[in-house]
């Protein structure tokens, strides 16, 4: 029995078929050679698979019940090809924030797409923590809010424009149209990152780590209002949070890929040309 895939392959196709010469056809085979592997693999399992007449071909009990373990093997030996072709792909780790995740999946079709493959593992994480594994070589790039720390090379940067403020489900603000940077006086505005919003009245309060999450839930706390991207505001639900129309200015968030000048790899030049590629066609 041992390494009999070959006649295991052919035994699931006949029972799926119910036809020797049908699936002969389908694996690329002749019908003398499915019906050898048959027979070879009754001789080694000791039982009889199918019932064989002229007109029909039909399992017998021990064929039906040998069928799904024979399943399970051919399952298994495809998931080890697949793991095994994955492993010996090259692959790069990247970090990114969870606000700018659909390009970080565009990033991964385009590497898969390239010739050869590059295969994409991807990390959600705050700056804090993406820098950190940056330094400790546990990725290969990270997409960071700029300014970047000093000892990574950037390159390919973008801004994501804050056009939206997060305020508490009833507050005065929620019914406004359109809230303007003048009407932020006196409030406190939450600045998920290193430094307070540029160009605001009003008095800031750090969130660490760029964690937009956890902003809203103080949003919804009653601690500040959140400027917010619209991004944002459109895939976020929230019953205790609104969102409403920002005027602010040049209001962004500029983000850039970020790597170390130690590991530079023909992988990860090649991320970079697809996060530029990215960034530049839809």
């Amino acid at each position: 029995m041992l390494l009999m895939l070959r006649e295991i392959h052919c035994f699931t196709r006949v029972a799926e078929r119910l036809s020797f010469s049908a699936a002969a056809a389908d694996l690329g085979m002749s019908q003398p050679a499915v019906s050898q592997a048959i027979t070879r693999l009754e001789r080694a399992t000791g039982s009889r698979l199918f019932e064989r007449s002229a007109r029909e071909v039909r399992l017998t009990a021990a064929g039906k019940a040998l069928l799904a373990h024979a399943e399970q093997v051919i399952e298994s030996v495809e998931a080890f090809g697949a793991e095994a072709a994955r492993l010996a792909r090259p692959t790069i780790h990247l970090a990114y924030p969870p606000l700018v995740g659909v390009l970080a999946a565009r990033i991964v079709r385009r590497l898969a797409g390239r010739t050869p493959a590059i295969g994409v593992e991807l990390r959600a994480a705050g700056r804090s923590a993406a820098a950190r594994a940056l330094s400790d070589g546990e990725v290969s790039a990270a997409i960071l809010a700029t300014p970047a720390p000093a000892q990574f090379v950037t390159a390919a940067r973008f801004h994501v424009t804050v056009d939206h403020l997060a305020v508490p489900a009833g507050h005065r603000l929620e019914p406004r149209a359109r809230v303007t940077a003048d009407e932020l006086g006196g409030h406190v505005l939450l600045t998920p990152g290193t430094r307070p919003w540029p160009g605001l009245p009003g008095r800031s309060r750090l969130v660490a780590d760029d964690d937009f999450g956890a902003a809203l839930d103080l949003v919804a706390a009653g601690t500040g209002l959140l400027p917010i991207p619209q991004l944002l505001a459109r895939t976020i639900r929230r019953d205790d949070v609104r969102f409403v129309p920002l005027e602010a200015g040049d209001l962004r968030i500029t983000y850039a890929l970020a790597w170390s000048r130690e590991r530079v790899t023909p992988e990860l030049m090649a991320l970079v040309q697809a996060v530029q590629d990215a960034l530049w066609t839809r």
